[in-house]
């Protein structure tokens, strides 16, 4: 698959995880955001993106112990990321908890991808790191809340590793399976877990109406496929290229949202969305030569 193959993928789970936030917002509207909410969504739409995931492998599953150990490793990481996002959304805005979020997305992959597998360091993946980082506090709200770091760490940390994780994936010389079969047995326990843990965590129980079901099923498939098609890329192009990638696009795709909603974007959220596209181009035109190599010339 070509590099421009590739970044088709990453455009098109860009545009998914996008619109993902808005079936996330729908169900928040209907359903509600406590601890076992979170795990409902989990479950419910884990369930509608292991069947996307079921019908593009043809029905078929795919086991190799070390991708199981991945998968639950991968899990773990997801529902630590949802505890502390709940945790960080109690005491910050939106705007700063999209801060830590995307921040820890973008450079912890693109750091591991760097210093442990060999990712070479070019002008285009420092340019857009720099541009999509300016881009991302840009957006941030004035918050007068305290306390709570610990949460915000986390947030930055476990959204980090999720792309950490699928790189070590990757990198790791067991034995794989493919990426859609990888990404159904993900799915799979993720939605084992998330059963359990709807099942014995206290909340308050509430019934699901069609709108939740509705956004359990856009948001599940979205996020599932996004992933996946991130997987498929990552075979090819290195973490430390894609993941400043999505994360600017995602700044775009979400705010292009956002200006039909009510709450409309800011002159600054414009003008981040603008930083945004910049980084993305940089990375896709500027040269990739080696900043080492210029250095020494």
């Amino acid at each position: 698959m070509n590099e421009l193959m590739n970044y088709g993928l990453l455009t098109t789970s860009t545009v998914m995880f996008g619109f993902m936030f808005f079936f996330k917002d729908i169900f928040r509207k209907n359903y509600g955001s406590g601890p076992r909410a979170a795990f409902v969504a989990n479950l419910g739409g884990g369930i509608f993106g292991f069947i996307a995931l079921i019908l593009i492998n043809g029905f078929s599953f795919e086991f190799s112990l070390f991708a199981f150990i991945m998968a639950i490793i991968s899990t773990i990481n997801g529902l630590l990321f949802s505890f502390c996002s709940l945790k960080a959304l109690s005491k910050i805005n939106l705007s700063l908890y999209s801060l830590f979020s995307m921040l820890g997305g973008m450079a912890l992959p693109f750091l591991s991808g760097i210093l442990f597998h060999g990712e070479s360091v070019t002008v285009s993946k420092c340019v857009c790191f720099a541009i999509i980082t300016v881009a991302i506090c840009l957006t941030v709200k004035k918050d007068g809340s305290s306390g709570g770091a610990l949460y915000y760490v986390g947030v930055f940390v476990f959204n980090g590793m999720a792309g950490v994780i699928s790189k070590i994936y990757y990198a790791l010389p067991f034995e794989r399976i493919s990426a859609t079969g990888y990404s159904v047995l993900t799915a799979l326990v993720s939605i084992s877990v998330s059963f359990l843990l709807v099942l014995f965590v206290k909340g308050e129980k509430k019934r699901i109406n069609a709108a939740a079901v509705f956004a359990m099923a856009g948001s599940g498939t979205l996020s599932r496929l996004g992933n996946w098609l991130l997987l498929v890329a990552l075979a090819e192009l290195p973490a430390s290229a894609q993941y400043p990638f999505v994360t600017g696009g995602t700044i775009i795709v979400s705010t292009a949202i956002s200006l039909f909603g009510k709450n409309k974007p800011t002159k600054k959220e414009l003008i981040a969305v603008a930083l945004a596209f910049i980084g993305v181009l940089t990375l896709v035109l500027l040269p990739s030569e080696e900043i080492f190599k210029i250095i020494w010339k």
